[in-house]
């Protein structure tokens, strides 16, 4: 099989327990560092799939990268190649298949809820109606045209949406232990106060074990799903 792309636009938000899926299930991948300087490929028929992290920036910033990574998404998305966004990655997933990116009502930040919004969520979650994700993120996607949303919020309505084989996530199912204590050393600067949507550092780690245990449980059933649409060689 061609190796899946994992693109990180950010040292701290990097590949995460998506890669530990792809390597228990025997599918090569190849880290893309976009923030290094890596170019994005034109020719997204070398790889069996896209998959891109999040990051700090905005798909709206005028970065070198962002037009041709949306020219790439939707190369493949043309030929169904699947695609998958965490965060940043969803956002850039629904920028290229034209929705819009823009903030959002306020920050959400920590663990909190996200629900199944449509029926055909079941394909993608099994039995699971909701759980316990963790957030980090100041913008939202709208949900493209012909696609469905499938995961909401109380704070963020756009949560996950799928397009055929691909999967946008404004969410973090793809987070560690190690990735979680790294960005809480950033937390002062995303400059929120704390509040029903916003944990404190101290709040984020409570119980970490547990939660990253149960989020995997979910992030299994949704990686599973997508690496089904992958088409061998």
């Amino acid at each position: 099989m061609k190796p899946v792309a994992i693109f990180r636009h950010s040292p701290g938000e990097g590949a995460g327990y998506f890669a530990t899926f792809l390597d228990a299930h025997s599918v090569p991948w190849l880290l893309q560092r976009i923030d290094e300087g890596d170019p994005v490929p034109a020719d997204p028929t070398q790889f069996s799939g896209l998959c891109f992290m999040g990051g700090p920036m905005s798909v709206n910033d005028d970065l070198p990268w962002i037009v041709p990574t949306l020219d790439l998404i939707r190369r493949a998305v043309a030929i169904d190649i699947p695609v998958i966004g965490h965060c940043l990655g969803g956002q850039l997933l629904a920028k290229a298949l034209g929705g819009t990116v823009s903030r959002n009502a306020i920050k959400e930040i920590g663990w909190g809820e996200v629900s199944a919004a449509d029926p055909l969520a079941a394909q993608w979650l099994g039995d699971t109606q909701r759980f316990e994700a963790f957030h980090w993120h100041g913008e939202t996607f709208t949900i493209p045209s012909g696609a469905t949303r499938i995961l909401a919020s109380r704070y963020c309505e756009n949560q996950a949406f799928v397009s055929g084989p691909h999967l946008g996530m404004q969410c973090h199912v793809e987070m560690t232990d190690a990735m979680i204590r790294l960005w809480n050393t950033q937390w002062a600067n995303e400059g929120a106060a704390p509040g029903a949507s916003v944990q404190t550092p101290e709040q984020i780690i409570e119980h970490i074990d547990e939660r990253i245990a149960a989020m995997r449980r979910v992030a299994d059933t949704l990686y599973a799903c997508w690496l089904a649409g992958l088409k061998p060689d």
